[in-house]
């Protein structure tokens, strides 16, 4: 068998990552649907096919990155039938379990390997190389792809079995809107009270309301100059895609029957946010949360 990778879906996070692993050395079949995607892998060193299933068909391992759950599974519909048998699967995008779940099973069906591996870290992580790895699956299969994830992550976690990858990106993304929305009326109320942003930070940074969300991503300019406020919230991690988890993450609440009111609040303020600023970064809620309380801008 062909000891090839198939990269489909080299977007904002897939591109970097196939660029990842053309450097540590391995042969990338890569597609996208996307001109100027297809232009960027060949730069960095991919071999750019003409079809899905060119690239699968000599490829030992799969690999996609793609926006929707249904996405996923018209693509495996579509390659399943031109793998080798006994390929493995890696499907990185973010979406439901109840589709991650599906995409395993038609995988297995055709006799192959399937894991569910989202990532977090955002753009900076893919290219960086230092995505977190949700990633649930047998543990055998997870055996063979964790050497490829970790050249692409500095975190790899196997979570559990089938779907369980999924669990744990909608988890944690859930607690990351909360804690941004959170954090961002906390500012905009110490700018009511006459407290200064680099002042916030330097108290919550080292007290109990020190966050991820606070340290490495602060929604106003000045504390953390790497963060997207520096940089007229451009994305980073858009809008439009913590609406997306939050989705998720609130569809899986309700099927649940989990009393999250908070997490249900939170997907319902993305969701208006992201009517008019999908292309923004998520951490500019805290703009539209200054302007619903009668201040000026600050930022």
């Amino acid at each position: 068998m062909s000891t090839a990778i198939a990269f489909l879906g080299l977007g904002h996070m897939g591109g970097p990552m196939a660029a990842n692993l053309v450097q540590a050395g391995y042969e990338v079949l890569a597609y996208d649907p996307v001109p100027a995607a297809r232009r960027q892998a060949r730069a960095d060193g991919a071999v750019v096919v003409d079809t899905p299933a060119a690239a699968v068909s000599k490829s030992a391992v799969v690999i996609t990155m793609l926006p929707t759950g249904y996405t996923v599974l018209e693509v495996y519909r579509e390659v399943l039938v031109s793998a080798a048998p006994g390929t493995l699967f890696v499907d990185c995008s973010t979406i439901d379990v109840a589709d991650a779940v599906q995409a395993a099973e038609l995988a297995v069906a055709q006799g192959h390997r399937a894991l569910d591996a989202p990532v977090s870290g955002g753009v900076s992580g893919a290219t960086a190389g230092t995505l977190t790895f949700m990633v649930g699956g047998a543990a055998p299969d997870f055996a063979a792809a964790q050497p490829l994830l970790e050249v692409m992550g500095g975190q790899v976690v196997h979570c559990g079995g089938t779907g369980v990858g999924q669990a744990a990106k909608i988890c944690n993304n859930m607690m990351l809107g909360i804690s941004m929305i959170g954090l961002s009326e906390a500012i905009v109320l110490g700018e009511k009270l006459g407290l200064s942003h680099q002042k916030f930070f330097d108290v919550v940074s080292t007290a109990s309301g020190q966050c991820w969300s606070l340290t490495t991503y602060c929604p106003v300019p000045g504390p953390v100059p790497a963060s997207p406020a520096n940089n007229d919230y451009r994305p980073g991690f858009a809008t439009a895609l913590m609406t997306k988890d939050l989705g998720l993450a609130a569809n899986a609440l309700r099927d649940n029957g989990v009393d999250a009111r908070i997490g249900l609040l939170a997907a319902e303020i993305y969701q208006r946010f992201n009517q008019d600023q999908s292309g923004m970064d998520f951490s500019a809620i805290v703009t539209d949360i200054r302007k619903r309380s009668g201040e000026d801008d600050k930022a």
